[in-house]
């Protein structure tokens, strides 16, 4: 009996899983993460008492998976929810400047950043141009020997100048320019209007990407 319902109970929650989507351990949000949890404390606790009915956990289990997909489903549609739930990328090194403040509201201190530098493969902080701790954690570092200076560009980073059709005005600060001026980039590459763009970046080299919105059907 506690074998076949650990088996069964292994079979529902793999499916259950499945259905949450394919997402490396690394890039789970923090509601990924709690749902895992809870689930996996449903079927412990339904597995050690036998006594209780086998679907008494699958009541639960399908209602952490509706409330998983229906957030993910949120957080695809709306980039404030997204944030909120996910939280944002934090540039810890800026032009190999160390932001103290970013580092304690983040609560990464100096033994973490030495780690994820080791983990990297990066010798010293010296040799890092910008270091970004992405929501999931993990610290995404580009070195000095591969950032191109430029006063006008944050070094040899890609800006995301449009997400989901939204213009990002942080992004046409660091670069110092204005709406208008991306307007007029856009229609020189034939788009009238931001709301086309699924995802539009420019780099370092002034290299643009333009993704439209539902260009593959």
């Amino acid at each position: 009996m506690l074998i076949s319902r650990t088996l069964l109970y292994y079979l529902c929650i793999v499916v259950v899983f499945r259905l949450m989507g394919k997402r490396e351990v690394g890039e789970l949000s923090i509601l990924d993460i709690v749902v895992f949890i809870m689930i996996a404390e449903i079927g412990v606790l339904t597995i050690e008492d036998l006594e209780l009915f086998f679907g008494y956990a699958l009541i639960p289990i399908a209602v952490l998976l509706i409330i998983q997909r229906l957030t993910a489903w949120i957080s695809l549609k709306s980039p404030l929810f997204r944030k909120w739930f996910e939280g944002k990328p934090a540039i810890i090194i800026s032009q190999g400047k160390i932001d103290e403040y970013a580092m304690k509201k983040n609560r990464f201190n100096f033994d973490d950043l030495l780690q994820q530098l080791r983990e990297n493969g990066t010798a010293s902080i010296k040799d890092v141009a910008y270091a970004i701790l992405e929501p999931s954690g993990n610290l995404s570092i580009i070195e000095k020997k591969d950032a191109d200076v430029s006063q006008n560009k944050i070094n040899g980073l890609v800006l995301p100048l449009i997400v989901d059709g939204r213009i990002q005005e942080k992004a046409l600060e660091q670069l110092e320019k204005d709406e208008q001026w991306l307007m007029k980039q856009l229609r020189k590459r034939g788009f009238e209007h931001a709301k086309q763009i699924s995802f539009c970046s420019i780099d370092v080299n002034d290299e643009w990407y333009i993704d439209q919105k539902d260009e593959i059907t």
